[in-house]
């Protein structure tokens, strides 16, 4: 699913003050520790939330990938069918937004063309981004998935520099390093306990390029649809499902569709309709996410779900990993939380320098 969803959301105010500040210190200590639990509460179930929705997607779509009990080889029509489903929850949402909350910050959507037109390049990309992340997680396990798909920042760093004309700090390049040695070293364990797919390599470092891709085209293309992130999402899953149909085509999916013997099950349509909703829901919970704690805090519960999923795949598959496999996942989370913390001082730097210009202070953001 597209990082740029991120672009939209900002960070909460978490503040004592305003309207309530004067009655919080007239109680004293009690009455400001109220509110600071009733804070930590909620980000405590944002961030839960979060979590449950990043690890169940991933978990429900390796089954309809890669499921020996379902036996369904049309990960093109997994994909185009949960890029329906949230085309069809955008729009529904969007109709049902003159009925109040929760859904009366929705913009109106409509579809037209030449809008279409003008998203169409991002939409290549992330039909790029969401089918080379399906791919890999068919032919890697889900423990595997996380290392297998991170080289994420380390494109960030190179596009920065190849596209926007950006250079990157000594101490951020070293962390990509150590994400590039966690990579390999993960690659060396997986060959050597015998269940390496170059298949699920390629489409992972494919999946990487092509999230970097999604979050630099998102940027130039959100003024085509006002800024709004649920008008892009809805344009670019529009976009998405026309394109699908002939590379459905030209891959015999539909074949493959003809002589599948669960297509008539209400648990196969159950569960492909669960993993869509787990999709669209993926992008909400996300911004969520930011606007309770902030980008920074974000990328580091990010890290933490990607190590708690990994544990929770060794165990839930049974599967019996050398310590050297273990060391370059922790490299690989290691080097990502490093380059987080590393961007997030410097944005705080240039964020603080009142010489520096906003344009230059966006730019350290992206």
């Amino acid at each position: 699913m597209s990082r740029a969803q991120l672009t939209r959301t900002g960070i909460l105010r978490m503040a004592l003050g305003g309207g309530g500040a004067p009655a919080a210190a007239a109680e004293g200590g009690g009455g400001r520790r109220a509110p600071f639990l009733l804070r930590a509460l909620r980000i405590a179930v944002v961030v839960c939330l979060y979590w449950f929705t990043s690890i169940a997607m991933v978990f429900l779509n390796k089954y309809l990938l890669d499921s020996p009990s379902l036996r369904l080889d049309a990960p093109l029509f997994v994909t185009f069918f949960q890029c329906a489903l949230t085309a069809a929850l955008c729009l529904g949402l969007s109709l049902g937004a003159a009925c109040g909350p929760p859904c009366a910050g929705l913009p109106t959507l409509r579809l037209d063309p030449k809008v279409s037109r003008s998203v169409l390049p991002l939409s290549a990309v992330f039909i790029g981004m969401v089918t080379s992340n399906n791919l890999c997680l068919k032919h890697v396990g889900v423990a595997f998935y996380n290392v297998g798909r991170s080289l994420t920042t380390v494109f960030n760093v190179l596009l920065s520099y190849l596209l926007l004309k950006q250079t990157t700090s000594l101490y951020a390049l070293l962390a990509c390093g150590v994400i590039i040695g966690g990579f390999w070293l993960g690659v060396d364990q997986e060959g050597a306990e015998g269940t390496l797919s170059w298949t699920g390599i390629f489409f992972g470092i494919l999946a990487s390029l092509c999230v970097s891709l999604n979050a630099i085209y998102t940027k130039k293309v959100l003024p085509v649809v006002d800024g709004s992130i649920w008008r892009l999402t809805f344009y670019n899953n529009v976009n998405a499902c026309v394109l699908f149909f002939p590379l459905m085509v030209l891959l015999g999916e539909f074949r493959t569709l003809y002589h599948f013997d669960k297509l008539g099950s209400p648990s196969f349509w159950g569960v492909m309709t669960l993993g869509g909703v787990f999709g669209f829901a993926i992008g909400y919970v996300t911004g969520l996410q930011i606007k309770f704690t902030s980008p920074l805090t974000h990328n580091v519960s990010g890290t933490a779900k990607a190590c708690a999923q990994t544990v929770l795949a060794v165990i839930y598959f049974e599967e019996t990993k050398s310590f050297l496999w273990w060391t370059s996942n922790l490299m690989v989370l290691g080097g990502s939380f490093a380059y987080t913390w590393v961007k997030g001082l410097e944005m705080r730097k240039v964020q603080e320098d009142p010489n520096v210009k906003s344009s230059e202070r966006n730019e350290t953001g992206v």
